[in-house]
């Protein structure tokens, strides 16, 4: 049996042997390889280089190409995307802005404070008074001025009533006496003007 086994380890030592020699060969022709691979490389790199550069170009080209192309298509769809946005919000604030001024109209109606329709009215009437005004007191002016030696008598009437108005009570009989006045003057003026004409 040892002879056996001597033997199976002989042949373990051959085949250990053969493969060890046939990786060192295989080994050595792989290196060889790279070598022959290295030279034709530094050969021809320099040409496959220039061309790969020139690949390279063109296809850089190609992709700046179509992502401009993308880039101006995707500027435009956000671009009416933002504008019809934008109009949907103004819309919005529109909206939200006529809500906002009914409820503070009707707030400030409920204080009882006036709106501003209201404010302009009054200007109105008020500036429409003014100017009825001005036109009544130049009317009225213009009729006493050419009226006014034969009225004289009336004008004195109408100053008793008002200060009678004033202090209804205390004058009644200082408004009687008054009024008695003005007709002895008259009589007095007509009398007056009477002898002298004759």
């Amino acid at each position: 049996m040892v002879k056996k086994l001597q033997k199976l380890s002989a042949d373990k030592k051959k085949s250990n042997a053969q493969l060890s020699s046939t990786v060192k060969d295989s080994a050595q022709q792989i290196w060889l390889a790279g070598l022959g691979a290295f030279s034709k490389a530094q050969e021809e790199g320099g040409k496959v280089f220039e061309a790969l550069v020139k690949e390279g170009l063109t296809i850089q080209r190609k992709t700046q190409a179509v992502a401009e192309e993308k880039i101006t298509e995707a500027t435009s769809r956000v671009t009416t995307m933002a504008s019809d946005i934008g109009s949907k919000a103004q819309g919005q604030w529109d909206k939200l802005e006529n809500i906002f001024e009914d409820r503070v109209a009707k707030a400030l109606s409920k204080l009882g404070v006036p709106s501003a329709r209201d404010l302009e009215a009054l200007s109105a009437r008020v500036d429409a008074l003014a100017k009825g005004s001005k036109a009544a007191p130049a009317k009225a002016a213009a009729k006493p001025a050419a009226k006014a030696p034969a009225k004289r008598a009336p004008a004195v009437k109408k100053a008793a009533p008002a200060k009678a108005a004033a202090k209804p009570a205390a004058k009644a009989p200082a408004k009687k006496a008054a009024a008695r006045k003005p007709a002895a003057r008259a009589a007095a003026d007509t009398g007056a003007s009477t002898p002298s004409a004759s």
